[in-house]
């Protein structure tokens, strides 16, 4: 088995993480391995690298990539929002620094089985994993209206949802992508602009968040991150969309001040101390030659925080 995907921000990666000889390091979404990989090289002799993917060919592909690490890499089926439970089944210590890659591989964007991309026409699927309890197939065809408009607003951020919805349950039932894409593409004008999308995207993207809870996920796994590092132990997180990149954005911002009061309080109130210390105020972005190489990296932002020393009560 081989990968075609591109591991994104991969010199910032590096950089970032400061990966050096030995170590417990942990990539919570392997994908195609690249980023595990590198973080091999850089660790040896002897660090060693938990892997972990919710899909298990990404598994399988990862495993025949990395074979030559042998016992230095452990590999683990699981979702990163159940990270520490994954992490203690291996018993893994505290880890050096945590990778999470936000994002979908080309793998399984150019498999047409898995329904993810109109670009080829497939089933409604979108799953990720097989932890996944619903298809797309299930959202499309026997959601109520209001409630698949709600979807495609909330995670697709598209002004034409309702629309949307009610061409989709006008049409049912829809069986595969480009099928649906059809739909989206007869209520939606095309956008204009140097990079248009084309009018689905947008509910590709909130159907394949809804069918992996995706957002879920993300704010269940960043604290759960924080809480497996070692001191000066550094998390990076590589998001693909505003709605991922609030969550990490605010998720860094509450471990990084250790304040839990309410956002309508003027002053804090609850005496939070801060757990961790922002490496990156702003996100990384990849480079225009990156973007050009690899077209599916311009929408990435790359943040990282470090584990504070405890501190004493």
């Amino acid at each position: 088995m081989t990968t075609r995907h591109a591991p994104v921000l991969l010199a910032e990666i590096l950089a970032l993480l400061a990966p050096t000889p030995g170590g417990h390091w942990l990539d919570g979404t392997l994908g195609g391995g690249g980023h595990a990989e590198a973080l091999l090289m850089r660790t040896a002799p002897d660090g060693r690298l938990l892997g972990i993917d919710r899909d298990p060919s990404a598994l399988a592909r990862a495993a025949e990539r990395l074979a030559a690490y042998g016992d230095r890499l452990v590999l683990a089926e699981g979702n990163i929002a159940d990270l520490g439970a994954v992490a203690d089944a291996n018993a893994w210590p505290l880890c050096n620094g945590i990778l999470f890659d936000l994002g979908i591989s080309s793998d399984q964007l150019d498999d047409p089985a898995r329904g993810l991309s109109f670009q080829t026409d497939g089933p409604l699927d979108m799953r990720i994993g097989p932890d996944a309890d619903t298809t797309a197939a299930d959202w499309v065809n026997d959601a109520a209206e209001a409630d698949l408009a709600d979807i495609i607003w909330r995670y697709g951020e598209e002004r034409a949802s309702r629309r949307i919805a009610r061409a989709i349950v006008a049409a049912r039932p829809l069986r595969t992508t480009r099928a649906l894409a059809d739909v989206v593409a007869r209520v939606v004008r095309p956008e204009r602009g140097r990079r248009p999308l084309h009018p689905a995207t947008r509910t590709f993207q909130a159907l394949r968040i809804a069918v992996n809870d995706e957002l879920a996920a993300v704010e269940r796994a960043v604290p759960q991150a924080f809480g497996r590092l070692v001191a000066g132990g550094r998390l990076a997180v590589i998001s693909f969309h505003s709605l991922e990149d609030r969550i990490i954005k605010r998720a860094f911002k509450a471990a990084s001040t250790g304040c839990t009061c309410p956002p309508e309080l003027p002053l804090c109130v609850c005496g939070g101390r801060p757990t961790v210390r922002l490496v990156t105020r702003h996100p990384v972005t990849p480079t225009d030659d990156e973007c050009r190489m690899n077209p599916r990296a311009r929408s990435a932002k790359l943040r990282v925080a470090e584990r504070l020393a405890e501190v004493a009560a």
